[in-house]
């Protein structure tokens, strides 16, 4: 018979239905558990669960409900009151097979826009019209589940203006066919399935976005700072342990000749390590702010340490403390890859500032050679975090061979300007 067919075909759609969403399913289930186990752990320690309940995935399977408004015509069916029941019973299926394929496509942006998407729900409207007008009755309540389906695919401006334009089709539908009071009904209820659905579906839709982007931006932050840790860890180390096996380097060539010499160049490494355990320390509780005359003289020694003549220069205005801790960190890395990898004899650092910009100049008479890149995976340290910790705070930083022999390394930052301000801020400062 043409109802057993039917209730065939719509327990074969379901069931397709119901396969795609247990793969949803599965990755909220595995959701869940995190925030159960996240609550589970706060309630330990008396404070709130620090991960929202993802709630339920939306799919089509809430809007399966309404089609026991159908259940009329179904009826009507089953007791014989419908002309042509195999025809009644065909059409039957086929909308509720129509409506299934169009809910539960409406949960996913790119099939709620596909063209088969709304060929679907131009024949659900073709075919809601041709049982109407055929049956009325009960038949004309497949106008609030078209109305229901239009709602759930269709989102955006034309929303509204399809909601109504598909009421007054409903009432004028429902007019010609039954009686002109139900018209209205009729109207109203298709206009209200619509808008209520898609208002309700893009409120869902639009949470769960925002939670999405939330945890993006928590993860692009918790990146953000893994990444400034490992270049000012880069910064700190890079530079100390360079200091400390030149000056080792330089007494061991001392100890055979000059002891006391040698003694004191051991006494500079343990005051260098005692700084270096120091600065750790203020790094790892993320308090660390650079000054530019400690770099200078450590600089300083450094240069002396590894036989190279250090010449500094400094003259204009003095700098903001943001200013100078920037500037600081070029001095660090720039002097650090001087010693490392130059084989200069002279370095000169040159620090000019006046009332908008600072300029310091790092030059050596080496090789000219650039400076190793960095390893592969260890993103932003040496030079290369320079430039974009500079750059973040309007400045810039350049770095290359000098047309007179050796290697420079510039970098221009404006004064007093709120980038810098911020992009120090983000990294550690001391008390």
């Amino acid at each position: 018979m043409s109802w057993i067919r039917g209730i065939q075909c719509r327990a074969r759609s379901w069931q397709t239905a119901r396969r795609e969403w247990m793969a949803e399913h599965d990755s909220w289930k595995a959701e869940h558990e995190r925030f159960v186990a996240a609550a589970k752990a706060a309630r330990k320690a008396g404070k709130a669960p620090a991960v929202d309940h993802p709630g339920p995935p939306p799919t089509g399977f809430a809007l399966l409900p309404w089609l026991l408004m159908g259940m009329g015509s179904f009826s009507n069916l089953l007791q014989g009151k419908t002309p042509n029941p195999l025809i009644g019973g065909l059409g039957l299926a086929l909308f509720n097979s129509l409506y299934v394929y169009v809910t539960f496509r409406s949960f996913d942006r790119k099939k709620r826009e596909a063209v088969s998407t709304r060929v679907a729900l131009l024949l659900m409207g073709l075919l809601t019209t041709g049982l109407a007008l055929g049956y009325g009755g009960n038949w004309l309540m497949f106008f609030p589940l078209l109305g229901l389906a239009v709602g759930a695919a269709l989102r955006g401006p034309w929303l509204g203006r399809t909601g109504v334009l598909l009421a007054a089709y409903a009432a004028a539908i429902s007019g010609v066919r039954g009686d002109w009071s139900d018209a209205s009904n009729i109207g109203y209820a298709t206009f209200l399935s619509s808008m209520v659905t898609a208002a309700i579906l893009g409120l869902s839709e639009a949470v769960r976005e925002l939670r999405a982007a939330r945890e993006e931006l928590a993860r692009r932050a918790v990146e953000k700072e893994r990444m400034r840790f490992s270049r000012d860890l880069h910064d700190l180390l890079g530079h100390t342990l360079s200091v400390i096996v030149v000056k080792s380097e330089a007494a061991r060539r001392l100890a055979p000749r000059d002891m006391d010499a040698a003694l004191g160049q051991i006494a500079d490494i343990e005051s260098v390590g005692r700084q270096a355990l120091t600065e750790i320390r203020e790094a790892v509780t993320g308090y660390r702010e650079g000054s530019l005359a400690t770099e200078l003289t450590r600089a300083r020694s450094a240069l002396s340490a590894a036989s190279i003549e250090p010449r500094v220069r400094q003259s204009g205005v003095p700098l903001a403390p943001q200013t100078e801790a920037l500037l600081g960190w070029v001095v660090r890395e720039a002097v650090t890859n001087v010693v490392r990898h130059s084989d200069a004899s002279r370095c000169e650092i040159t620090v000019e500032s006046g009332a908008e910009q600072a300029r310091l100049t790092v030059t050596d008479n080496g090789t000219g050679k650039p400076v190793s890149r960095p390893e592969p995976g260890i993103g932003g340290t040496g030079l290369k975090g320079l430039t974009e910790r500079l750059a973040a705070a309007g400045g810039s930083l350049t770095a290359g061979p000098s047309p007179r022999g050796g290697f420079t390394v510039t970098a221009e930052l404006p004064v007093e300007s709120a980038e810098l301000t911020h992009v120090v801020a983000t990294a550690p400062r001391a008390h």
